[in-house]
């Protein structure tokens, strides 16, 4: 099933309600389909959020029916430690702590800046620089 038909639509209604779509997937778990729908903004993402845009949602998928099959719609956040999937999430994670891993090294601190194809991280107190193509992962990270 391809969500790529109706993704527009669901963006829009998301951010009607002053919100991202920061994620569309549909997949099956234990015999079920699921259409999960992953929002988020920068203020943060709470249980009744979720319960607004699943109620959004639902009612456009009632009015279209554009996925013939039984389903369950799921409303998440993507998580507190989301993957930063393109530059734009990394400029958005700047003053933020980080976990970045390249073909050698894991390392978490927090991203200073990221400019000309290189993040810069604060790790205890001494400035780290990471070329972003030698990244396989950069996610937002829990700091203890």
């Amino acid at each position: 099933m391809s969500v790529i038909g109706f993704r527009d639509e669901l963006a829009k209604i998301v951010a009607s309600l002053g919100f991202e779509l920061y994620d569309l997937t549909y997949f099956k778990q234990h015999k079920e389909n699921i259409l999960q729908v992953q929002i988020d903004r920068f203020e943060g993402v709470d249980i009744d959020d979720c319960v607004r845009v699943s109620e959004a949602v639902s009612k456009y998928l009632d009015e279209t029916d554009p996925i013939s099959e039984d389903y369950s719609l799921e409303v998440t956040t993507p998580g507190a430690e989301r993957k930063l999937r393109n530059r734009e999430e990394i400029l958005r994670a700047v003053k933020q702590y980080i976990h970045v891993e390249t073909y050698e090294q894991k390392l978490e601190g927090t991203l200073l800046a990221f400019k000309d194809d290189k993040l810069f991280l604060s790790i205890r107190n001494k400035e780290i620089e990471i070329n972003y193509l030698d990244c396989t992962l950069i996610r937002l990270a829990i700091k203890f």
